[in-house]
């Protein structure tokens, strides 16, 4: 492979900038520009040396080179980190000396992808990369990095490595066709792997939900009639004027949305239209958009200023009660166990409930997928060995009991990318910034 370099840091001015040099000259071509008392060919890795970056007598900056070699390195190639003052024009100096000398530009994610291809890591790994990067809450950041640590490899490893074995056994018997009697693959076993990997994969499919809200927000739908603060409890909880607020009924049309983080986790807020019956076609086109945003939410606020809620919607979401305008007309007798007012602000039960229902939800699943490729790959996968679970009750022959099979191996592999191919690896890692 050629010799790849790329600014690490964010693009602009800053107090140290890194640029990233990878490949098997990396160590030879840095060293073209490179003076210090120790030439980097001849320092040992894991060891950073300062010197100056010069070329023909001139000097561009005082810099410090860290040196990796492989494979003990992020992408398991020799590797060098330029260290230098965070000046765009020096940047972009030493990445064009880096050029001249024999480098090419590093292409968006080429670092990350390199180190897939020499299996420092698989691609939930890698992908993950790319999550802990664009991390926007605590939340968020654990889960990537929990999965960058291996937790959904980990599980797949093992489950597709004891379906392999059955596999192999299976094929084994197709080897011995003509002897009917020999039965490698005791189908009793199968049965009880399958039926275990059945019930994993099913928990891996409800965790994405959860995963995905994770990584996008949690949805949070706030629903009720018109005129009981639906919009000024928005604004509250954003701390800003998002919503037009008035007592005219019908002034919201359409569903608003914004986010907010509350203690590390990102919620994607949704101020829908108030709920009534009304002949105005306008108008009932924001409220079938407030009962579909009710329908798709994770938690739903049914907000009331009367202490009565009657939510006639479909939903599969947590339904907090909350009670507002306590500070107008304080009710005694009401169902919530949450008051609020929400045009003075005094919101923070209604705060802490989110959390507690969203951290209760995190726990559901040690383990949690967040992303789409992963969903729909063990969607697949769940599929297939369910369809192996129906051909072992109804004594279906091995050869097809072992179509089956190689189809949720496939799927498996898929997820972590020992099963792959070119198309599918530019476009993961086309979405990643350059020098990553």
């Amino acid at each position: 492979m050629n010799t790849i370099c790329a600014i690490s840091t964010a693009y602009g001015t800053g107090g140290i900038a890194i640029i990233r040099v990878s490949g098997k000259d990396a160590i030879s071509i840095v060293d073209t520009l490179f003076a210090g008392r120790t030439a980097l060919s001849d320092t040992p890795a894991n060891t950073v040396r300062h010197g100056k970056i010069q070329r023909n007598g001139e000097v561009l900056d005082e810099v410090m080179c860290s040196v990796f070699r492989a494979p003990h390195s992020f992408t398991g190639e020799d590797t060098v980190e330029i260290a230098c003052h965070g000046s765009v024009f020096i940047q972009q100096e030493i990445l064009r000396w880096l050029i001249d000398a024999g480098c090419r530009a590093a292409e968006p994610g080429e670092f990350t992808r390199r180190a897939f291809l020499n299996g420092k890591m698989d691609l939930t790994q890698a992908e993950a990369v790319a999550d802990l990067i664009a991390a926007q809450s605590k939340a968020e950041k654990d889960l990537a990095l929990s999965q960058l640590r291996g937790s959904v490899s980990n599980e797949l490893k093992i489950l597709r490595e004891r379906l392999l074995h059955f596999t192999s056994l299976i094929e084994l018997e197709l080897d011995f066709a003509d002897h009917e009697e020999l039965e490698f693959a005791d189908r009793t076993e199968l049965s009880s792997l399958a039926e275990e990997i059945a019930s994993k994969l099913a928990a891996l499919q409800s965790s994405f939900r959860t995963g995905n809200a994770i990584r996008n927000g949690i949805p949070v739908a706030i629903v009720g009639a018109p005129n009981v603060g639906k919009s000024t409890l928005l604004n509250a909880l954003l701390g800003e004027q998002r919503a037009i607020v008035s007592d005219i009924q019908g002034t919201t049309r359409d569903t608003i949305e914004d986010t907010i983080i509350l203690d590390g986790i990102l919620f994607r807020l949704i101020d829908t239209a108030g709920l009534r019956e009304t002949n105005d076609a306008i108008e009932n086109l924001g409220i079938e958009r407030s009962r579909q945003a009710a329908q798709k939410a994770q938690i739903i606020i049914y907000l009331s200023d009367n202490g009565q809620w009657t939510l006639d919607i479909d939903h599969s979401g947590t339904v907090i009660h909350v009670l507002n305008k306590i500070d107008q007309s304080p009710i005694t007798n009401y169902q919530s166990q949450i008051a609020i007012s929400a045009k003075n602000g005094e919101i923070e039960p209604l705060k802490k409930e989110l959390v507690r229902i969203a951290r209760e939800s995190m726990q559901t699943s040690a383990v949690m997928l967040s992303n789409v490729r992963h969903y729909e790959a063990i969607c697949r996968a769940h599929e297939a060995i369910e369809r192996v679970q129906e051909g072992l009750d109804s004594g279906l022959s091995g050869e097809l009991l072992s179509l089956d099979l190689q189809d949720c191996l496939s799927a498996l592999g898929e997820v972590t990318g020992q099963i792959t191919n070119q198309e599918v690896l530019s476009n993961i890692f086309s979405k990643f910034c350059i020098g990553k």
